[in-house]
C-alpha cells in the first residue's frame, strides 16, 4: 500500500504562484512514476505532470513554462510549482503514484485563482 497527502492549495490571485506537495509513505521503493492530475467541477480529471523514479517529467501542453514537476527524495515527497496562475487552473489537485498492477491517489487540494 502507499498513502499520498498533498498540502499547499489555496486562494491565489490571478498571475500569482502556489507551491503543492505531496508525501507518500508506505511501499514507496516500487513506486516508478508519480504525478499531479487535476479536477475542475463538471469536468473529467486530467493529467498536469508527472516525474518519474528517473527523474524524466513530462507535462499537459496548458501548463508547460508555468509550472514545474520536481521530487525530493530524501523526504519521499514531490512538489508542483505552480507560477503565473490563471482562473483556468482552479481545480482539485490530486496526487497520482504508480507501482505495477496498483494506481494510489491523494485526497486532493484545492487551488482557486481569482481573476
Amino acid at each position: 500500500q502507499v498513502q499520498l497527502v498533498e498540502s499547499g492549495g489555496g486562494l491565489v490571485q490571478a498571475g500569482g504562484s502556489l507551491r503543492l506537495s505531496c508525501v507518500a509513505s508506505g511501499s514507496i521503493s516500487s513506486i516508478y512514476v508519480m504525478g499531479w492530475y487535476r479536477q475542475a467541477p463538471a469536468k473529467q480529471r486530467e493529467l498536469v505532470a508527472t516525474i518519474s523514479r528517473g527523474g524524466s517529467t513530462n507535462y499537459a501542453d496548458s501548463v508547460k513554462g508555468r509550472f514545474t514537476i520536481s521530487r525530493d527524495n530524501a523526504k519521499n515527497t514531490i512538489y508542483l510549482q505552480m507560477n503565473s496562475l490563471k482562473s483556468e487552473d482552479t481545480a482539485t489537485y490530486y496526487c497520482n503514484a504508480v507501482r505495477i498492477g496498483y494506481n494510489y491517489w491523494g485526497q486532493g487540494t484545492q487551488v482557486t485563482v481569482s481573476s
